[in-house]
């Protein structure tokens, strides 16, 4: 039960002649009597709101970005006209900033026995489960005066998958990935390590490719033609201890991470290779293993949509093992993780040779554009104090990248925009000198 504006608004008026000519109760209450009883008339004739049923339908999950509706079905079994005002409520992160009160609140008008649907439209701002809380319905009567008020609970819940913002980059490489498998028309024969059939020499060739077998038992000088090694196994290894929490520009590095992995992903599914994933601080937060091409790019959109950064050291010893027990034949493993000197010289460097030792490691790491930024700023004395701060801060970088490196690490350093495309491009270099 809740009084309205209007029946405080007649109130007042009503009140104020009886406080100016004649203050006392009696008069008091022979304004706000017939006002009572016209509220308790309203109030008996508002639709209950108790007995409404209410069913969800419409969308369950989304890309963050992108506006996702949900479709509330009311229906009115009593015997009079529901006119009520309701509220959707959901997590503040369901909406942009400002707009959730025009998008959660609508007023609907429900005659005996019929039903309406009224949508919410959604548009998070952060990646994981948003579920629904309760619908809080206000019925009024004819008059306006006072209403009926009660909450329902309608479960939903909509999950917010990572962006994929890199797919632009995506038709580029497979072009790329195309050219290496030689499928399309170019100047030379597409490279590669593994033997792919036998065709006649042309001028221009590489010697080294004939086969002088073949050529023997035939009129014709015979070359071999060669392609990316397919069926290969990829290990996606996702650093969710502190360091991946730090915001590099608007986003936080993991999610610079997430997009960055799904492309290669992508890419390598596209190429025959078999990709896993593993999400892993101090224990394995997600893993993704022995999904078909088609299906691995929505398994690893689905796992990572919950994932949160924890803010706790990760455990290299634990990482490393669990890595290994994941992928037990010769794979590529590649770590999303910092470059920053003491997680790498303390936590990893103790431990890679256990991965270097079995497979192909590539590192990928988020570098933040402001250090670079700051590394060129002049004019002043605090520009110039900025500029040798960010110079020692790369110094340190590329001091400890060369580490990775003496150990067998192909690393990658690159700023959010340009970390997806920059891991794409070295995949695609290990595939094609027959790295993987």
């Amino acid at each position: 039960m809740a009084l309205t504006g209007r029946a405080a608004l007649l109130a007042a008026l009503g009140s104020l002649p009886v406080g100016l000519w004649d203050p006392s109760w009696t008069g008091i209450l022979t304004v706000n009597a017939p006002l009572a009883l016209a509220c308790a008339c309203d109030f008996a004739l508002a639709a209950p709101v108790r007995h409404l049923r209410l069913t969800r339908s419409g969308d369950t999950s989304v890309r963050l970005g992108d506006p996702a509706d949900v479709t509330l079905t009311l229906t009115n079994p009593s015997r009079r006209p529901l006119r009520a005002q309701l509220r959707d409520a959901w997590p503040p992160s369901s909406w942009q900033p400002g707009t959730e009160v025009p998008a959660s609140r609508h007023r609907v008008s429900i005659p005996p026995g019929e039903r309406r649907r009224v949508t919410t439209r959604l548009r998070p701002t952060r990646r994981g489960d948003r579920q629904a809380d309760r619908v809080t319905i206000r019925s009024y009567g004819p008059l306006g005066l006072l209403t009926r008020q009660g909450t329902h609970r309608v479960p939903w819940t909509v999950r917010v998958l990572p962006p994929f913002t890199s797919r632009k980059h995506l038709p580029s490489k497979l072009a790329r990935l195309r050219e290496l498998d030689g499928r399309t028309s170019v100047l030379q024969r597409g490279e590669g390590t593994e033997f792919d059939s036998l065709r006649e020499y042309v001028p221009g060739d590489d010697t080294r490719s004939i086969d002088w077998r073949a050529t023997a038992r035939q009129t014709t000088v015979a070359v071999r033609t060669w392609r990316p090694e397919r069926d290969r196994h990829i290990l996606l290894v996702l650093d969710t201890g502190r360091t991946s929490a730090g915001r590099v520009g608007d986003v936080p590095r993991l999610d610079a991470s997430m997009d960055a992995a799904l492309l290669l992903a992508a890419l390598a599914s596209r190429a025959g290779d078999r990709v896993d994933l593993l999400a892993y601080d101090r224990q394995a937060r997600a893993l993704v293993q022995g999904r078909t091409a088609g299906d691995v790019l929505p398994a690893l959109v689905n796992a990572m949509a919950t994932l949160e950064p924890a803010l706790i050291e990760t455990d290299a010893r634990g990482l490393t093992a669990t890595a290994l027990r994941t992928a037990p034949r010769r794979s590529l493993i590649v770590l999303l993780t910092t470059l920053d000197a003491a997680p790498v010289e303390e936590g990893l460097l103790p431990v890679l040779t256990q991965l270097t030792q079995r497979h192909t490691v590539l590192l990928a790491s988020v570098a933040d554009p402001h250090i670079a930024r700051m590394a060129k700023s002049r004019g002043t004395t605090e520009a110039v104090y900025e500029a040798a701060a960010a110079a020692q801060a790369q110094s340190e970088r590329h001091r400890t990248a060369d580490q990775l490196r003496r150990h067998g690490v192909t690393v990658v350093d690159a700023t959010p925009d340009d970390l997806a495309p920059a891991l794409a491009d070295a995949y695609l270099a290990l595939k094609t000198t027959g790295r993987l």
